[in-house]
């Protein structure tokens, strides 16, 4: 049994906080359509630009919850690690191509650091301790050169080799995964970090939300939209937040796998709804198209906290099957009638709502 209690500290709180503000450049990439639509172009720029920025929060909090301690030594590395977060978000943009040096030094440079790290404790620490710092620390170097390689490549090839690296580097613990076993992650503390920057991207999808929004004295529409948007946004935050502080078993002695590659769809859907609110009250974009775009992130938060933490919940506390289908059938029925029959803005996130405060009592009672 896990039992040892480990503290999220206050400098992994600040670290968050750098990290969610590159969320929020990636967001808006899905907030410049054309004709009526988000191209599928930026749709695939947000993907590329998304996935490092979560993969290197994820790497520098895997290794805190299993070698983490709040030494001077860690804390220089946290703090540098945040000079490159800063310079990779500033090269976060739909016009990547100029800005694809910055984009790559900052991330092949927090890489390094978490490698680093590893192979710092390996000298101090034996039995499987040892074994897993030192496969992590030597086995991210291969993504890590694989990405730093195509800076001798020009046009689509210098991407395909950068993104290469990237899937290895992401990939390397799904494949070690009987060697990590032998030293679980501390679940309490992963769940609290994770957590802890879902409840930052909510805040931030609120305050997005707002600055578009801008309610005004007088204009009930805008005001009606944003306490519209805002019961949908806490409804989604009262499933995740009972599910994972009161219907999960802390103690699970595991590799953390579904937490961790779970959550890129739990934090890309919030994202994305986020975006989807905003162009459906601007109305940049066509009524189908925006049913689509708030209705598949809706769907993704959904299917993603349905799945994985299924497993971590009680076993007498799980959902039960048809409550699964259940759940899906009124979330496809509700998106096939209002993509039949157009119902206003306001309609589309009130039903949504809806949904999830019955998706929030089901999981929570």
């Amino acid at each position: 049994m896990n039992v040892l209690e480990k503290k999220v500290t206050w400098l992994e709180l600040f670290y968050d906080l750098i990290f969610v503000a590159a969320v929020a450049t990636t967001t808006h990439v899905l907030t410049h359509p054309e004709h009526g639509v988000v191209p599928v172009e930026s749709l695939f720029k947000y993907v590329l630009m998304f996935v490092p920025v979560w993969w290197a929060w994820v790497g520098q909090t895997l290794f805190i919850n299993r070698f983490g301690e709040d030494l001077l030594h860690q804390r220089l590395f946290m703090m540098i690690q945040m000079i490159f977060v800063l310079l990779m978000t500033s090269s976060l943009s739909e016009n990547f191509d100029p800005y694809y040096y910055t984009f790559l030094i900052g991330y092949i440079s927090l890489r390094t650091l978490t490698a680093l790290q590893y192979l710092f404790v390996r000298s101090k620490e034996t039995g499987a301790r040892r074994s897993i710092a030192h496969f992590l620390g030597t086995r991210f170097w291969i993504g890590i050169i694989i990405s730093a390689c195509s800076v001798f490549f020009e046009s689509w090839v210098r991407y395909a080799i950068l993104y290469s690296g990237i899937v290895v580097d992401i990939i390397i613990p799904l494949l070690g995964r009987k060697v990590l076993a032998k030293m679980p992650v501390n679940t309490a503390h992963l769940l609290e970090r994770f957590a802890l920057l879902t409840l930052i991207l909510f805040g931030e999808m609120i305050v997005s939300t707002l600055a578009v929004l801008k309610p005004q004295n007088g204009d009930w529409n805008s005001i009606a939209y944003s306490v519209a948007a805002f019961v949908l946004i806490l409804s989604m935050w009262w499933q995740y937040f009972d599910s994972v502080e009161k219907k999960t078993n802390k103690s699970l002695d595991t590799v953390g796998h579904a937490i961790i590659y779970g959550h890129l769809f739990i934090l890309m859907s919030l994202s994305m709804m986020a975006a989807a609110i905003k162009l459906l009250f601007l109305g940049e974009v066509t009524y189908s198209f925006g049913l689509i775009a708030i209705y598949g992130a809706a769907f993704l938060f959904f299917a993603v906290t349905a799945l994985i933490f299924h497993p971590y919940r009680f076993e007498e506390q799980r959902l039960r099957k048809t409550q699964i289908l259940a759940l899906t059938v009124l979330l496809l029925s509700l998106f096939v009638l209002q993509l039949l029959v157009p119902v206003p803005n306001l309609a589309v996130l009130g039903g949504l709502a809806g949904f999830f405060i019955v998706y929030a009592w089901l999981t929570t009672k």
